[in-house]
């Protein structure tokens, strides 16, 4: 084979990658994106001691955006450990009393083996669904708990009327001017 003949096998090789490029990163078809057929609702900020520590935004599948399907998305503003998010959200299950020490325990450790440790722009998404929740980290799952009563304490943490951040409930439960 000639060296011309090469250079023009290659030149097409490479003509052809860069054509299929912008398709590379693109979903493959029946994949689930957390918010596909739900509605966005409210969003607002969560801060600690002044510190903006993540904007939210709540995803509602129908009229009632307490009822799932839906899905919560935190846009951190923060770097975080995922140890540090699982036991938050421990923290906070456990001050709105739904669910006795061991589950707790448990769940807090299905919570560590899920988060990821976050930076400032990364996103974690969950998705309250029927039978329990699913967690997605940039759009990618990181894992589920496959429990109705996890799934409703957890929510709750934003969502229930007795939560630490009224303000930012509020806001997730208004619905946008369409």
């Amino acid at each position: 084979m000639s060296c011309n003949s090469s250079w023009r096998i290659a030149r097409r090789r490479l003509c052809i990658a860069l054509a299929a490029w912008p398709l590379a990163g693109r979903a493959s078809v029946g994949e689930e994106r957390p918010m596909d057929g739900l509605r966005r609702w409210g969003s607002g900020e969560f801060r600690r001691l002044g510190f903006l520590v993540y904007e939210a935004t709540l995803w509602a599948g129908g009229d009632d955006p307490l009822r799932p399907p839906l899905a919560l998305e935190l846009l951190y503003r923060r770097a975080l450990r995922g140890k540090s998010l699982a036991d938050a959200s421990v923290r906070e299950m456990r001050r709105l009393g739904f669910a006795d020490d061991a589950n707790l325990a448990a769940w807090g450790e299905q919570l560590v083996g899920i988060f990821p440790d976050v930076r400032a722009g990364d996103r974690i998404v969950g998705l309250h669904r029927l039978r329990g929740a699913q967690f997605f980290h940039n759009d990618r799952p990181i894992g589920a708990v496959d429990d109705v009563a996890f799934a409703s304490a957890f929510f709750a943490i934003w969502l229930d009327e007795r939560t630490s951040a009224p303000e930012l409930r509020a806001a997730l439960l208004k619905l946008p001017a369409a």
